[in-house]
């Protein structure tokens, strides 16, 4: 049985394609993509490999894990003054450090 856990790289692209999913029709379609190629992966009908290949494509296509992360956390800092998203994952952590750096500033 695979993992049904996202990495952190597809939990960035997840969140960051929420965020801005108001701003532009593209980033709302990349999202049901992504979306619906989790859906396919949960199923067994793409393989967990491909579905990691396609997500890595996509953060390129937005400058890349950590510029995915710095946007995400600096659209809602800017929206809502803060960041609450918590947990002990890989993508907490990395959102967490960025959040206190966005917030010094």
């Amino acid at each position: 049985m695979k993992s049904n856990k996202p990495t952190p790289e597809a939990k960035a692209l997840s969140l960051f394609l929420m965020a801005y999913k108001t701003e532009s029709p593209s980033y709302k379609e990349k999202s049901k993509r992504i979306n619906r190629l989790w859906k396919l992966v949960l199923t067994e009908e793409l393989s967990n490999a491909d579905y990691i290949k396609e997500v890595q494509s996509t953060l390129e296509s937005y400058g890349g894990y950590s510029e995915v992360v710095e946007k995400t956390v600096r659209f809602y800092i800017e929206k809502t003054g803060k960041w609450n998203l918590q947990g002990d994952d890989q993508y907490c952590k990395d959102a967490q450090k960025i959040a206190e750096e966005i917030l010094k500033e």
